[in-house]
């Protein structure tokens, strides 16, 4: 049945069932290129897998993320491997026949990951961390389903723009769902509390009819009395309990995996040459009603937006941090001040794409294809004229003052996670003001800075030098506020060599800064300086389009 999903960005579902390899010849790709992802310049991340006109299209992927769509697994659950797993990223393009589908292009990945990384694999079983749902004390509040014609929840913001210090809840209204389908779609909308897969352990059979509504994770701290976490939503709202255990979990382990590729085939260029640089069929751009809320949607190969000011559009398709003004010269003061309704349609073959596994929130869009058909769009009808120079600005330099990390254990895979470390302790609990996390292992200063600008991507815009000149690899976790919580110029401040206390908050509503957290927790300072980095520099733009 179709689900009603709109609203929230969906992960991938957890795969329960035992994973085989199959001692029968797979199914392969006809022809792949695999190559390591070039470096844009801009925040690198998977943005999913796509499979149309006969091709499979992952890019920006990870060791980790191609072996969790060729069998099915979430990425927890993939064990062992090497440190660079889910570091290093390779851009696979693969030609399929044209009938492949989500399900039968598994085994060919899977084949490919064995046949250009030598990937060797087993199957096992292990405790993991899990949040477990189960009927709390009392008696659940649930309703029996009334109807079976539909099943689903529902999610919606409440109030949908607000001004602080108004609360801010996210509601979810779920009908004719049984608890196993529920458990796993906690994960996907409360994911900033769940970091570990959700299971049913209630043992309430039937469909049931149900709403409740929590605070997210990073407001949660400044609601007071207001918020609500999504522990306490399911416990006096529908009388569950999620609590996190540890449950044996059906697991891959990674015996070993090339971090190079093979060569690719010879004729890979001629029969996998790259396909003509996708646009827009039609788009009608209209100037937003005075009133209009900002919005968008992504479905097939239509893209509709709402109260989009053309700032955040240029930033989108030249892959800029929008919230970084550096980054974009030139831009006339309108560009933040003006919003549109726009409303695109792509071609017949875009709109037939399936998400390929792996895919998780892909919008069936190749995210590279919808940046440059932004570009077009934007060239075209705003007779848009740019060009990219380097320029001066304001960027961070990371600087050792008194470190206070641990040596790595170089077996660990080298890469930051929001949530808890190992030892499983989250200070989030006690003070929710301080709502991110992050845990990072088998981590060198120099990859741990290139990580801030998206680990932090609140109060860090430009790439951060490493001159710590701390040498090999460490472990550590560093909690601190999201930069929507500080007060008005206190993501800005570095802390000066003072000894105040670890556990002191800068801020007076009892933030830390990013900033305050790394000097006090790690004992290491972030410092602004001016150097040269790529700018987009808009020489000319229309500011009215040309007619629909």
């Amino acid at each position: 049945m179709k689900r009603a999903l709109a609203g929230i960005s969906l992960l991938s579902l957890i795969c329960s069932a035992a994973f085989s390899q199959s001692t029968d010849t797979p199914a392969k790709f006809e022809l792949a290129d695999v190559h390591v992802s070039p470096k844009t310049g801009g925040l690198q991340f998977f943005n999913g897998a796509l499979l149309r006109g006969g091709r499979y299209v992952a890019r920006n992927a990870t060791m980790l993320d191609l072996i969790s769509a060729a069998y099915g697994v979430d990425d927890a659950n993939v064990q062992g491997g090497p440190s660079w797993l889910e570091k290093d990223q390779f851009d696979v393009i693969a030609k399929t026949a044209k009938s492949t589908t989500v399900e039968t292009v598994k085994p060919m990945l899977q084949a490919l990951l064995v046949e250009r990384f030598k990937l060797a694999v087993h199957n096992d079983t292990k405790p993991m961390p899990i949040f477990a749902l189960t009927v709390g004390k009392g008696k659940h509040k649930l309703k029996e389903a009334v109807t079976a014609t539909d099943s689903g929840c529902v999610p919606r913001t409440e109030p949908a723009n607000p001004a602080p210090p108004t609360p801010f809840y996210i509601i979810a209204t779920c009908h004719n769902m049984t608890m196993a389908e529920f458990a796993p779609l906690l994960g996907q909308y409360a994911g900033g509390y769940l970091t570990s897969p959700t299971v049913d352990m209630t043992g309430l059979k039937g469909n049931w009819d149900f709403e409740f509504k929590w605070s997210p994770r990073n407001l949660v701290g400044i609601a007071g009395a207001d918020g609500i976490t999504i522990f306490d939503a399911m416990d006096k709202q529908l009388g569950l309990k999620l609590e996190a255990q540890k449950a044996p979990t059906a697991i891959i382990v990674v015996d070993s995996v090339n971090e190079k590729p093979t060569d690719n085939p010879p004729e890979v260029a001629a029969s996998l040459p790259p396909t003509p640089p996708a646009e827009f069929e039609v788009a009608v751009i209209k100037p937003s009603p005075p009133d209009a809320k900002p919005g968008g949607n992504i479905s097939g190969g239509q893209v509709s937006l709402q109260a989009t000011p053309l700032n955040f559009l240029i930033a989108f398709a030249w892959n800029l941090n929008p919230n970084d003004k550096e980054q974009m010269a030139g831009a006339p003061k309108w560009l933040s001040t003006v919003n549109w309704d726009i409303l695109a349609k792509t071609s017949a073959d875009v709109a037939a794409a399936q998400t390929a596994p792996g895919g998780g929130n892909n919008p069936q869009i190749d995210i590279d294809e919808l940046r440059h058909m932004i570009q077009v769009l934007l060239i075209e009808r705003f007779n848009m004229k740019v060009h990219i120079e380097d320029r001066e600005v304001n960027a961070y330099t990371l600087t050792s003052v008194s470190p206070k990390m641990k040596k790595a254990d170089p077996a660990n895979r080298t890469g930051c996670k929001e949530g808890p470390g190992p030892d499983g302790k989250d200070p989030r609990i006690a003070n929710p003001i301080w709502a991110r996390l992050m845990n990072c292992q088998n981590m060198t200063m120099a990859q741990f800075a290139e990580a801030l600008p998206l680990q932090a991507s609140g109060y860090i815009f430009s790439p951060v030098k490493d001159a710590t000149g701390l040498e090999g690899a460490y472990d550590f976790t560093l909690n601190f506020s999201p930069a929507g919580l500080l007060n008005p110029g206190a993501n800005n401040t570095t802390v000066p060599g003072s000894t105040s206390d670890a556990n002191a908050a800068v801020d007076p509503s009892g933030a830390l800064s990013l900033f305050d957290a790394i000097y006090k927790q790690l004992g290491l300072k972030l410092e602004k300086q001016k150097r040269m980095s790529p700018v987009l520099v808009i020489d000319h733009i229309d500011e009215k389009p040309t007619d629909n």
